[in-house]
């Protein structure tokens, strides 16, 4: 048996502390850690801030960056406001004034409740508090590094001006993982309007480099948000919902089948005015327009789910914005149901009289409706693909006597035609599933997907791989408007010059307008506003959702592929071969500007293999 004395004991215990490997960190590093995981970036800053100001009652929030946010961030609200003590409390980790106890998570309404925001962003910034809860003097308390400096005091009105200065000078590790300024600036643009929406009575203001991006009228009317967010048009064309299922109340706007986009950017969910993502409810969206809307392609949704507190948990993250429902079942078919509900009531559900109604909604808003608005020729009522521009064989000096009816094409000597081999002995059989070109050559049986097939050629075009000259353009008779949100009006702003270098011709008609007065002449016979939303929606989603800078060659390949001929547009015999000829002439028929195989042969070999007759 070991038997120890006190003395040895206490020197023992002494000396293994002194020489422990494991430390107490000071208040300051901790700190530093903490935020984190609540300020990542400028944006998350810009929705800490904004979500105090709403928990205080604020109905005007002035948001203020230069920078994008790594200058300044400075939020000013007509809230409740502090008193001195309240002022320096806040600056105190988990200090807060929104729960008492851990059961008042039960009950939990307002936005934040952890007391983490502030003290973390002073950690990591130079920070200004000024605030009074009346007008009068306020209390000023600044913070650098999280060290308080003295309190001062200055007079303003009732509220609280937060500034944030320096964000992460003194954490250069975070500094450097920050994106663009388009990026950041798009980030903090959708916090501010996913808030906008969601508190209509409060008047938004958003304003970066001197410039507005952003205003709300603060009516309480959320339709004249929308309209102040995601434009007049867009508000004008939206589907009312309110209705109540299993416990629940399902309150906001959807659009109709007709009206959607290429991504989820502007589909907004809320959980008792908290903006919040959940994987459930995304896939209860897209089964709600099931059968409506065409594939990949999304429903515009801002709806708020009312729930009583106690039936949610919202403590998932530190950033608050996940939230777990006690019956996960009830809120995906509570949303479901009232969304087809909505539909119903405005003549969308899908019976079979409706689902063609919709459909012929679609076919509608795929084509301009006027075609007068173009200054060349009057076009026929079928839309004239673009592959009318492409060189024909007469063009190629070649004789089209030489030439069967199902186009067998003839040695052609060209040095304009580096993959000349794709057309010896060509015979072109006809197309497969309204998708592929199905072809005979010498070297076997060619398959041609014809959309990257088409993509290709567009984007050797685009690039000035295939001529010196500009894009062809064509001059609309009557320039057609633009009308964009405010995001993407703001990212349209800074790539003005790359959208114009594929052919659209179009200029700043104020605020969130563009006027549109020539289109790439391979939009001939399409909506060309409805593909230039689409070629924006898709800048915005790389820039803010992916978090990458679209350079001018990656905005050729998305022009491209939304200029091509797509998976199920019929071809004419004459349109393939004019496909097959040009895709000749590029520098690479093989690989779309993605990556993708455009071509793909069976050698005689490879058929008589597959039958087994080798």
């Amino acid at each position: 048996m070991l038997v120890f004395t006190a003395r040895s004991f206490t020197m023992k215990g002494i000396q293994s502390l002194s020489h422990s490997r494991i430390q107490l960190l000071d208040s300051h590093t901790i700190n530093q850690i903490a935020a984190g995981e609540v300020v990542e970036r400028p944006a998350a800053v810009v929705k800490e801030l904004v979500e105090n100001a709403i928990d205080a009652g604020a109905t005007r929030i002035d948001v203020e960056l230069e920078s994008a946010g790594r200058d300044l961030i400075r939020v000013s609200d007509n809230g409740s406001g502090m008193t001195p003590e309240e002022a320096r409390l806040c600056l105190e980790r988990h200090a807060t004034s929104k729960i008492r106890g851990l059961d008042d998570l039960n009950e939990v309404m307002s936005l934040g409740f952890r007391g983490e925001a502030i003290p973390s962003i002073g950690s990591v910034s130079r920070m200004t508090i000024s605030t009074a809860p009346a007008d009068g003097m306020r209390t000023v308390v600044r913070v650098e590094g999280g060290q308080i400096l003295p309190e001062t005091a200055e007079a303003g009105p009732q509220g609280t001006t937060i500034r944030v200065e320096d964000l992460f000078y003194n954490t250069p590790v975070r500094l450097k993982f920050l994106k663009s300024d388009t990026t950041e600036v798009g980030q903090a643009v959708d916090f501010v309007m996913k808030y906008a929406l969601a508190y209509p009575s409060v008047a938004f203001g958003l304003t970066h480099n001197g410039q507005r991006v952003l205003q709300t009228s603060g009516s309480g009317d959320q339709l004249e948000a929308i309209s102040d967010i995601w434009g007049r048009d867009t508000a004008r064309s939206l589907v009312p919902v309110d209705s109540r299922l299993g416990g629940i109340r399902i309150v906001g706007f959807v659009s109709p089948p007709h009206v959607t986009k290429p991504n989820r950017n502007l589909q907004y969910l809320y959980v008792n005015g908290r903006p919040m993502k959940s994987r459930t409810l995304t896939i209860a969206l897209d089964q709600a327009f099931r059968d409506l809307t065409p594939e990949r392609r999304f429903p515009l949704v801002a709806l708020n789910i009312e729930i009583e507190p106690s039936r949610i948990d919202v403590n998932v993250s530190p950033t608050k914005s996940e939230v777990r429902f006690q019956q996960e079942g009830i809120a995906f078919e509570g949303l479901r149901v009232c969304i087809r509900e909505a539909l119903l009531a405005h003549g969308m559900m899908p019976s079979a009289a409706q689902i063609a109604m919709a459909n012929q909604a679609l076919r509608q808003a795929q084509a301009p409706t006027d075609w007068s608005i173009y200054a060349q020729s009057p076009l026929p009522t079928q839309a004239v693909t673009p592959l009318e521009q492409v060189p024909t064989i007469s063009d190629l000096g070649v004789n089209s006597s030489q030439l069967d009816p199902f186009f067998v094409a003839p040695k052609i000597a060209n040095e304009a035609m580096p993959y000349i081999q794709l057309l010896d002995d060509l015979r072109i059989i006809g197309q497969a599933m309204k998708t592929f070109i199905i072809a005979e050559t010498k070297h076997g049986l060619v398959i041609v997907d014809q959309h990257v097939a088409h993509e290709r050629i567009l984007y050797e075009y685009l690039c000035g791989l295939k001529r010196s000259t500009l894009i062809e353009k064509q001059s609309l008779l009557m320039p057609q408007t633009l009308h964009l949100d405010r995001r993407a009006a703001l990212l349209l702003e800074e790539k003005l010059e790359e959208i114009r270098s594929v052919g659209f011709d179009l200029e700043s008609f104020g605020g969130d307008a563009y006027v549109v007065r020539s289109i790439p002449a391979a939009l001939r016979g399409k909506d060309p506003i409805k593909y230039l939303k689409d070629l924006i929606d898709e800048l915005v989603e790389s820039s803010v959702t992916r978090k990458l800078v679209p350079t001018r060659e990656q905005i050729w390949i998305m022009s491209s592929c939304k200029m091509a001929v797509k998976a199920g547009d019929p071809l004419s015999h004459a349109e393939m071969e004019k496909l097959m000829v040009d895709l000749a002439t590029t520098e690479n028929p093989y690989h779309c500007p993605h990556g993708r195989p455009i071509t793909a042969t069976l050698t005689h070999d490879d058929l008589l293999r597959l039958f087994k007759r080798i």
